[in-house]
């Protein structure tokens, strides 16, 4: 221990959590260190990599740029400049800090009983909830409250040893984000994060009686096993991720860089093909892909590129008995699709065979408004889960018969996760399905019985009182916009009961419909649930996304209106009982709203929200400006772009009248969303706020609360159960 310590003394930790989706989950539902979406069992794909998510939007939390300044050269005007600006962030934050203090106690008595409300629905639903297990051979492998376990598969877990834990490693602070084993389990690589930081730390752990650190790495983001011991792995520096590096464990022990991307746009992460053929250099922007192969067999030779970059295609790669299959959008119409190349895959004919698209061969297409959501491949199958109409589909590619079943999933289902399958050559392939307001069942489709069975891993209780409603409401341009509503059985007068409506609407990703006590409490209470999957985010495929998204974006804020009066309309609540609930890019059209439409709603909830568009836009020093411009466009050059910006943006859009309330949580530390911009907008809120109140003398005319709560702790992607609770 004394060794392991002094290896690790002054290694600088600094380690965040990204979301995926994500769309920032709140509460994890299966353990309380690993988060969501994140577990270390996920033996063969990130969470963030492409498996669940199309390249162009490979990380759903790379959403804005983080710090509003960068080092300069020493010049008397600039750092009076900073230091003025700093100042005058200093000062803006001492007085939203001393409001918060001043109003948080009348909101004593009502925190104690959320808190119990909330702890008691975590200990019914998810406390006893079991971490997924990977099994690798007669090995299977677990996390515990930050403990990996090894236990054999015919001995039962209550035999499992503990090999180590995250405080051995002495990181206490930190949980574990990802875990890739060495083919012949003689190497354990994970990574470590705390809620503080963005980037994560590698650590390799030589496994056997007594495993010991074989190696650290630090700002790391992906990494895979290309062999026993060589290890391919990329580096993450402000927010970018941009350099792939190969190390090896054997006698002759060398690190070397294998990659390099030079485009800003550009993000690249690693993948293992399922049978463990090809390990993927993948190289993505928001709208375009490029995919390096490195074969596994030979993981010292050169890669060798699929397909060189094309504007507008997105593809992904995974390989079955020396054929490559590519997921991708290349083609009319510009959604995915199942391709299948015509050459034998050998080490000789590797690179004559990644020649160009010309080789690939349609195999699947999906039809029209149909959202790709996950995929998985097998030794005889191919399995996808798909989203239409708002309903959840598994489809069965079967390789065998060439044929393709089609299954609808339980109509309460909102949100799936699947399970890791290390061994490609498995009969049945393992998920989750939950929603907002019912937790996690674990579902198993057999291949063999072509049949779906619900697992009843433990007791959990059953939702019987919740209603699930799905509408569409009709935009401005026409556009059928979905929109699932939650609301309990037995409440009578759905127009007086309080309405919280959601909405999200950007880089193609869904709104997060995962499950969380919050929700499941307010359905208790009496409230309704709305969630508007409005164009912009991902719900109905590619072109959902593109249709909302640049010079469309003021679609998305046409189909929140729609949606938020259509509810109305039908009964369910008024404006006076209307809250809008929005979280990071999700704030672009609340915030929008709330300029254009305050008498739609009473209340606004905003958490970590991007409200400057315009000005962030415009400063190209941060670290993700340039690639969101594939999402939000490119002011500086582009003047019909900045006017249009300037349109919607919320900051930019503040104006005296009769605003919602509003209650907004940031993060001081904050490294997507500026800080800065947030505090301006709400002391420009609140000014204008109380100049109508002045100027006007209306009957009943309110000055509504604007309140920011600045967490001096956390981050703007996904935090541990226990800060969600104290949020």
């Amino acid at each position: 221990c004394v060794g392991l310590r002094n290896l690790l003394q002054g290694l600088t930790f600094s380690a965040k959590y990204y979301s995926k989706h994500t769309h920032p989950q709140r509460v994890c539902p299966y353990s309380k260190i690993g988060l969501k979406k994140c577990h270390i069992l996920d033996s063969s794909k990130s969470t963030c990599t492409h498996r669940t998510a199309p390249p162009g939007s490979i990380l759903p939390c790379r959403f804005f740029s983080c710090k509003e300044g960068t080092k300069v050269p020493f010049k008397r005007k600039q750092n009076t400049s900073i230091v003025t600006s700093d100042l005058l962030h200093k000062n803006l934050l001492k007085s939203e800090q001393k409001n918060w203090n001043n109003i948080s106690p009348i909101y004593k008595a009502m925190t104690k009983r959320i808190r119990e409300k909330l702890e008691e629905l975590h200990n019914m639903y998810t406390l006893n909830s079991r971490s997924p297990r990977m099994r690798f051979g007669e090995n299977v492998y677990f996390e515990e409250n930050g403990c990996i376990f090894l236990a054999k598969a015919d001995d039962g877990e209550g035999n499992a040893k503990i090999l180590f834990s995250v405080e051995d490693l002495g990181f206490s602070d930190a949980f574990i984000q990802r875990i890739r084993i060495s083919p012949d389990q003689r190497y354990m690589a994970i990574s470590l994060k705390s809620e503080n930081s963005e980037e994560a730390t590698c650590i390799i752990m030589k496994l056997g009686n007594l495993p010991v650190v074989e190696k650290v790495i630090p700002s790391v983001f992906s990494f895979e096993w290309a062999a026993n011991d060589v290890l391919y792995y990329t580096t993450q520096k402000n927010l970018k991720c941009q350099n792939v590096f190969m190390t090896t464990f054997t006698y002759q022990k060398h690190t070397k860089l294998v990659y390099s991307e030079q485009d800003a746009r550009f993000f690249v992460d690693l993948y293992c093909t399922k049978d463990r053929r090809f390990l993927t250099i993948n190289s993505n922007s928001k709208t375009t892909s490029e995919v390096w192969l490195v074969d596994c067999r030979h993981p010292f030779e050169s890669p060798a590129l699929v397909q060189a970059r094309t504007t507008g295609v997105i593809y992904h790669i995974e390989h079955r008995k020396d054929q490559l299959y590519i997921l991708t959008t290349y083609g009319e119409p510009a959604e995915y699709k199942a391709i299948l190349t015509d050459n034998y895959i050998n080490r000789i004919n590797l690179d004559a065979h990644c020649s160009g698209k010309e080789n690939w061969q349609l195999v699947y297409a999906l039809e029209r408004k149909t959202k790709l959501v996950d995929f998985e491949m097998f030794s005889d199958d191919c399995i996808m889960f798909l989203k239409n109409a708002d309903h959840l589909y598994l489809n069965v590619i079967s390789f065998a018969s060439h044929s393709v079943q089609s299954m609808k999933l339980p109509t309460w289902a909102c949100e799936f996760e699947l399970e890791s399958h290390p061994e490609h050559t498995t009969s049945t392939c393992y998920f989750q399905l939950s929603s907002p307001v019912h937790p996690p069942k674990r579902f198993a489709y057999s291949f063999k019985e072509n049949n779906l069975i619900e697992q009843a891993v433990q007791e959990v209780p059953i939702i019987t009182n919740c209603h699930t409603t799905r509408l569409l409401a009709k935009s401005k341009d026409e556009t059928l916009v979905p929109i699932t509503v939650f609301h309990n059985k037995n409440s009578k007068e759905l127009h007086r009961r309080p309405l919280l409506v959601h909405v999200y609407g950007a880089y193609g990703i869904d709104l997060n419909m995962s499950f969380k006590e919050e929700k499941l409490m307010l359905i208790e209470e009496g409230w309704i649930l709305a969630y508007c999957h409005v164009r912009g985010g991902g719900e109905q495929g590619l072109s959902w996304h593109r249709d909302g998204c640049q010079h469309n974006k003021l679609k998305g804020l046409q189909d929140l209106r729609a949606c938020i009066t259509l509810l109305h309309q039908l009964g369910f609540s008024q404006p006076k009982h209307t809250a809008l609930a929005a979280a990071s890019a999700g704030g672009v059209l609340a915030g929008a709203l709330c300029n254009t439409d305050p008498a739609l709603i009473r209340a606004m909830v905003l958490q970590a929200p991007f409200v400057d568009v315009l000005n962030t836009m415009m400063k190209t020093h941060l670290p993700l400006t340039i690639e969101e411009q594939e999402e939000w466009g490119n002011p500086l050059e582009d003047e019909k772009c900045m006017k249009y910006i300037k349109s919607y943006c919320p900051y930019q859009n503040i104006k005296p009248q009769c605003y919602p309330s509003v209650f907004i949580t940031a993060y001081e530390n904050d490294e997507r969303v500026p800080l800065t911009g947030i505090l301006q907008y709400v002391q420009k809120l609140r000014k204008a706020a109380l100049d109508h109140a002045s100027i006007t003398s209306k009957k009943g005319n309110w000055i509504p609360n604007i309140i920011l709560d600045v967490q001096a702790n956390g981050s703007h992607c996904d935090s541990s159960w226990e800060h969600s609770l104290n949020e």
